[in-house]
């Protein structure tokens, strides 16, 4: 998998599209993020003035919300589309934060369809080391040792933790002004998981939610989340309930309607705290991303 994300950058970074990088915009696009066709389609209809690009296999539409510019992004599923799709997004379209949104698997018993997790943190739970087992013992993934991928060099396999990304706090703030909006089901904060797993083993699932703090878990957060702090750019994962295997509740894939309705009143109020006049915001609209601030 990393070295397929290793391609992937390069191929994004060396192609003519990305060396011709378009001149920043006087008002930084907000990104959201989908990984499927149902995690975007609705959002990306009520982009006012929307116009469609394709890079590679990767889509975006461009358009405004209350007249501010918003880029929809289809990522495609997985870590590695994720990843890719975010540097994408911040190398072309400079964006001044990113919301990442969909579906997601429950950890907690409690938690029903249409219930949405504010992600406070997102956590790669797809990283491990093993411990030694010769030939013939077998293999036990209860005694695996998550790995912290984003730890100093030589120390990966010391860290015994997975890599861990905290939410910005304005685009927090936003999400929770609008969480009466919200009448399907809950709104409740907490870690989002992410791996290229679709894990039904419910000891496993609640392990995760007990040692790591994951409310749900799902294929794309994380590694999206992992890119924008390399980079410098506010972030902020969101997800719906589309079921739950520690309450035997079963997929549904009709919530992720539910979690853009929401996701795009946290955009309207995300875009009237950023036109807000105060120290904050106008710092955050200055603040260009890491590879924009080392050209300049």
């Amino acid at each position: 998998m990393r070295f397929a994300l290793v391609l992937a950058i390069v191929w994004i970074t060396s192609s003519p599209a990305a060396r011709a990088q378009p001149a920043v915009p006087a008002e930084r696009p907000i990104v959201v993020q989908g990984a499927m066709g149902i995690e975007t389609s609705s959002l990306a209809a009520r982009l006012a003035g929307a116009r469609t690009e394709q890079i590679g296999a990767w889509v975006f539409w461009h358009g405004t919300i209350d007249g501010y510019p918003v880029i929809v992004s289809k990522t495609l599923k997985g870590m590695t589309n994720a990843a890719a799709a975010t540097v994408i997004a911040i190398e072309r379209f400079h964006p001044i934060a990113i919301l990442n949104q969909g579906t997601a698997g429950g950890l907690d018993a409690s938690l029903r369809l249409h219930d949405i997790v504010v992600g406070t943190a997102a956590v790669n739970t797809g990283a491990y080391r093993t411990p030694y087992r010769g030939a013939g013992t077998g293999s036990n993934p209860a005694d695996w040792v998550p790995l912290d991928q984003t730890a100093p060099d030589g120390s990966t396999a010391k860290e015994r933790k997975p890599a861990r990304f905290a939410a910005d706090e304005p685009l927090l703030a936003a999400a929770r002004s609008v969480r009466a909006s919200h009448t399907r089901g809950r709104i409740v904060e907490g870690a989002i998981g992410s791996s290229d797993m679709w894990n039904d083993e419910v000891d496993r699932l609640l392990r995760f939610n007990k040692e790591f703090g994951t409310m749900v878990e799902e294929m794309e957060t994380a590694s999206a989340a992992q890119i924008a702090a390399q980079l410098g750019v506010p972030f902020l994962g969101i997800r719906v309930v589309s079921d739950n295997a520690t309450a035997n509740i079963a997929y549904d894939p009709t919530t992720a309607a539910t979690c853009q309705d929401y996701v795009y009143e946290v955009v309207k109020a995300y875009v009237a705290r950023l036109r807000r006049p105060s120290v904050e915001h106008a710092d955050a609209r200055s603040r260009a991303p890491a590879r924009l601030r080392k050209a300049s």
